[in-house]
C-alpha cells in the first residue's frame, strides 16, 4: 500500500467524523449507524518507511477513536535532573540544541540531525543516523527531544557510547567539556558528599554571576539612557 494511499485513507476517516460531528435528523442517524466503519490501514506491508507511516496512522485513528490517548509530553527541569552537568555546559547544549532545530518544534529530526552531523564533520549514513536516535528515543518517536539530546552527553560523560559510534563523534565535536563525571562517578559516600557540596555551591556562584551579569547589563543601560537623554536636552535647548 503507497504512502498516497495511507493519507487518503486517513483523510477519509477524518472527514467521515467531521460529518459525524454536525446535527443529524433521527432519520440520518438510523442511516448512518447501518453504515460500516471506514476500512483501517493493514499494518502487513512492505518497507520501512511505509510499516512507519502505517504505525503512525493506526495511532492517529486510535486516538480519534478514543481507543488509546495521545503522548503526554514530560516537563522537565535539565538543572535538577542532569545535576552532574555545571549550568554553562547544560546552557551549550541548549543553545547547540535551539541551533540545529530549524523547525523550531523542540525536536531535531532524521533530517536536521544530518545537517548537525554534517557540520560537525562527521556525516552519517541514513542507517547510521536513525541507529542514532534509535540508541536514546525513549520514547519512539524517530527523533531526538532536547531531554533525549542532553542524555548523548550524560552517557559520553559516563563512558557508555562505542568510540566510533556516531553519538560519541557528535559528543567529542560538539566543543562541549563534559569530562567530568560528577557525583555519580564518585567512589565512596565521603568522597561523593564532598563533591556533592562542591557542585551545589558551584551552582549557587553561577547563580549569583548570572544575577550580578544582568545588574550590570541593566545599569550600564540605565546610564546610556541618561546620557542620550543628557545630550538631546543639550540640543534642544
Amino acid at each position: 500500500m503507497s504512502s498516497e494511499e495511507l493519507a487518503g485513507r486517513l483523510q477519509r476517516r477524518l472527514d467521515a467524523e467531521q460529518r459525524d460531528n454536525k446535527p443529524r435528523s433521527p432519520a440520518q442517524t438510523g442511516a448512518d449507524e447501518e453504515e460500516p466503519p471506514p476500512e483501517r490501514p493493514g499494518t502487513a506491508v512492505n518497507g520501512d518507511a511505509t510499516s512507519e507511516l502505517t504505525e503512525k496512522l493506526n495511532r492517529r485513528l486510535d486516538i480519534h477513536d478514543g481507543t488509546t490517548k495521545p503522548k503526554q509530553m514530560k516537563v522537565f527541569n535539565p538543572y535538577t535532573e542532569f545535576k552532574e552537568f555545571s549550568r554553562k555546559q547544560i546552557k551549550d547544549m541548549e543553545k547547540m540544541f535551539k541551533r540545529f532545530d530549524s523547525g523550531k518544534d523542540g525536536f531535531i529530526d532524521l533530517m536536521e540531525l544530518k545537517l548537525m552531523m554534517e557540520k560537525l564533520g562527521a556525516p552519517q549514513t541514513h542507517l547510521g543516523l536513525k541507529n542514532m536516535i534509535k540508541e536514546v528515543d525513549e520514547d519512539y518517536d524517530g527523533k531526538l527531544s532536547y531531554r533525549e539530546f542532553l542524555l548523548i552527553f550524560r552517557r559520553a560523560a559516563a563512558g557508555e557510547l562505542q568510540e566510533e559510534s556516531g553519538l560519541m563523534a557528535l559528543a567529542r565535536l560538539s566543543e562541549i567539556d563534559v569530562s567530568t563525571k560528577g557525583v555519580l562517578g564518585a567512589r565512596d559516600f565521603f568522597e561523593a558528599k564532598v563533591q556533592a557540596l562542591s557542585v551545589r555551591s558551584k551552582f549557587e556562584a553561577e547563580i549569583r554571576e548570572e544575577q550580578e551579569e544582568k545588574k550590570r547589563m541593566e545599569l550600564e543601560r540605565k546610564q546610556r539612557r541618561a546620557a542620550f537623554k543628557e545630550l538631546q536636552s543639550t540640543f534642544c535647548s
